[in-house]
């Protein structure tokens, strides 16, 4: 995935100054990468949940998932650990249930299912699995109107760059990268960063292409730097 450094985010603008704003996340950033495809170094879950998720629910206190998302969590270790913040007092993770939809809410949420779904793998007709998670995720928020969506994979981030533009009905959806939190994580001095920055290379600068097309560890963390100074998110209107 190309790391997007030419303009400021402002999702991730509004996260630096409002960090107990309501974000939901993708399957894919409670997940473990698996790139051993390329590489045989791989994240077990507890390394990911040292790396990664301790220091993101540390961060942020209103983190989300939808049911659909909960229910692709096959590894039983990620599901106790879910399960863990969901039993946590207070509540430590947000589950957006579909039940909580009022009937002019369900009608919305299907006409955005309707439009995002053609653009993805998810057949509505036979509820199958594929990119199941991310179209209620994105149709829940859209109706509800919770501003930012957290994921990695390309394909739904698409479905909200470019919503004007195939009417996918998620114009006021923001999303939020992982390497955005990867630099949050940083700049906050929240996790170590040392494994930051490893993290950022599995998933950001592995392959030949990817060592082309994306900035290396140190040039990464400048230019972020240079896009989210401080006055820079304290003066920007949002």
């Amino acid at each position: 995935m190309k790391v997007d450094l030419s303009t400021p985010n402002l999702a991730l603008m509004s996260i630096f100054r409002h960090p107990n704003q309501i974000i939901t996340l993708d399957a894919n950033f409670l997940i473990p990468p698996d790139r051993r495809a390329i590489t045989p170094h791989f994240f077990d879950f507890d390394r990911f949940k040292t790396v990664w998720l301790e220091p993101i629910f540390k961060a942020f206190p209103n983190l989300a998932i939808h049911e659909a998302v909960y229910e692709e969590l096959i590894s039983s270790s990620i599901q106790a650990y879910i399960q863990e913040k969901l039993n946590s007092i207070p509540c430590r993770v947000i589950i957006h249930s579909d039940l909580s939809l009022n009937n002019e809410e369900k009608a919305l949420r299907n006409t955005i299912e309707s439009k995002i779904y053609p653009y993805t793998k998810y057949e509505p007709m036979i509820d199958n699995k594929d990119d199941r998670g991310e179209v209620k995720s994105l149709a829940y928020i859209a109706v509800k109107e919770l501003i930012f969506f957290a994921a990695h994979d390309h394909n739904v981030l698409q479905l909200i760059e470019k919503a004007e533009l195939w009417s996918t009905g998620l114009d006021n959806i923001q999303a939020i990268k992982m390497y955005e939190l990867i630099f949050y994580l940083y700049k906050m001095n929240i996790g170590d960063k040392k494994s930051l920055r490893m993290l950022y290379k599995y998933q950001y600068y592995l392959t030949q292409n990817e060592k082309k097309e994306n900035p290396e560890w140190g040039e990464f963390i400048e230019r972020m730097e240079l896009l989210y100074s401080r006055e820079t998110i304290i003066n920007v209107k949002l």
